[in-house]
């Protein structure tokens, strides 16, 4: 997909767009099935809802770890199809094919096998720990699904396909919160628009919830298998699947910096959530309402992240100079607009949203402050996140780990613990150092940028 005149600026925005909006129509109804799953199983009661989020944080580094390996093949399937050359992108497909069995496997033979130790090793409280270990196991049972959904979406991605994941995504969705509803909960009478109605239930709880997320992954996992091999333009059929050095080099060498950064970036929030929840019961469950209302306002910047990544590798595999440098100003304009609404929208709304969450007036205050200050921060964020989008579509994942590393753990998870374990602080402390941490990520992608050194199309 590429646009019709290639030096006008404004003749790339509806291939941006139609890259960008069916990306941030998955993750919008990805945060909003979290709430609904997280509703459901709250009803259930506290230790339902503490064993469903004891694994939370490792269920971050498994996944950001399969997702870093499509931003290898990301990143080489966009630049083959910029410079014309099909079957270099499809031989990479049938690559991408072998990375998810490979990721797939591996992943479920380590989580199924540790299963009964991760509550342990996440001190859990003891009471629930053989329920959180069942519905761990439960989860990871698909792995298999689940890699080739996160990889397989990658690969259509960059091949200008972002409707099919989307679609993918909602089918998901849909079937998670109907089996929800099926294993969760027992046979009962539902009174809904003035009808009553028996609605039958299995009634089994929190082993009902991964239950229904298994087998909602694992026919997402089918169907997106099914659109890359019947695709017209990535379609793997007939290549070869075994090991391919040419193909693997470049894009392990794109995806291993971006694995690290998400390694590292995971744990940078697992420490500073530790870190909060020691500020006491107030000041951490008004952080963790702030996190959920939060997730929804980055959408734009993460739907856009990945169409630049996609069209800067296109104009990098066609040597386009001019259209590299025409995809970079487009996108931080379109950015700029974006996160400046969501970030408007987060500060005026503040007190509204955080009301769904919590009748605490304590606690809504709090989170209301923390809300705003991270609202005035998220058009920085948002150009760092086109900046990074475009180093990972060309191939150039060293950086952002550096910066990211520099801004998590140097910048983050330092200033937090002088703030609040040494300084005696709270959360709005914790807070501005989040913010700062932002702030640090914007300047050092920006001056990255103007400096010109990072364009292999002028070197």
């Amino acid at each position: 997909m590429q646009p019709t005149n290639k030096h006008s600026r404004w003749a790339m925005l509806p291939v941006i767009l139609s890259l960008a909006w069916p990306t941030m129509l998955e993750q919008l109804m990805q945060t909003a099935v979290q709430y609904i799953d997280t509703a459901m199983v709250g009803a259930l009661g506290t230790h339902a809802t503490a064993a469903v989020g004891a694994t939370t944080t490792l269920n971050w580094l498994i996944s950001s770890t399969i997702s870093a390996m499509g931003v290898g093949f990301l990143a080489y399937i966009a630049r083959a199809r910029g410079a014309g050359d099909e079957n270099k992108a499809r031989r990479a497909s049938a690559q991408a094919v072998l990375a998810a069995a490979a990721a797939g496997l591996f992943f479920t033979a380590l989580t199924l096998g540790c299963s009964g130790k991760v509550p342990v090793w996440m001190q859990v409280d003891p009471s629930i720990q053989d329920l959180a270990a069942q519905y761990f196991f439960v989860l990871y049972l698909p792995m298999l699904f689940r890699a080739a959904i996160l990889i397989f979406g990658t690969v259509l991605r960059a091949a200008g396909d972002a409707k099919t994941p989307m679609l993918v995504g909602l089918l998901v969705n849909v079937i998670n919160i109907v089996l929800n509803l099926l294993f969760i909960f027992p046979t009962r009478d539902v009174t809904l628009l003035g009808l009553t109605f028996t609605m039958p239930g299995a009634g089994w709880g929190v082993v009902g919830a991964a239950a229904a997320s298994a087998l909602a992954f694992t026919t997402g996992g089918i169907v997106i298998t099914l659109a890359l091999w019947r695709h017209p333009d990535i379609s793997p059929r007939g290549q070869s699947f075994r090991p391919n050095r040419d193909i693997l080099r470049p894009c392990l060498k794109t995806a291993v910096p971006n694995m690290f950064q998400r390694f590292s970036t995971s744990l940078g929030y697992v420490a500073f959530a530790a870190m909060v929840n020691g500020l006491g019961p107030v000041s951490a469950a008004a952080m963790t309402i702030a996190n959920t209302v939060e997730s929804a306002f980055y959408i734009p910047g993460f739907g856009m992240q990945t169409a630049a990544s996609t069209l800067a590798g296109n104009a990098l595999g066609a040597r386009d100079q001019q259209r590299m440098k025409d995809l970079i100003a487009m996108f931080i304009r379109i950015e700029l607009v974006l996160m400046l609404l969501s970030g408007g929208t987060l500060f005026l709304f503040a007190p509204a949203l955080t009301g769904l969450f919590s009748t605490s007036q304590d606690v809504i205050l709090l989170c209301v402050a923390v809300l705003r200050m991270m609202a005035l921060s998220e058009p920085l964020f948002g150009v760092a996140l086109i900046i990074e989008g475009i180093l990972l579509g060309i191939g150039n994942t060293r950086i952002p780990f550096l910066f990211n590393l520099i801004g998590m753990w140097g910048v983050r998870i330092v200033c937090t613990f002088l703030c609040t374990q040494l300084g005696g602080m709270g959360l709005v402390a914790a807070c501005a150092c989040m913010v700062l941490h932002n702030l640090v990520l914007f300047v050092l992608f920006l001056v990255y940028y103007v400096r010109g050194t990072w364009n292999p199309l002028t070197n």
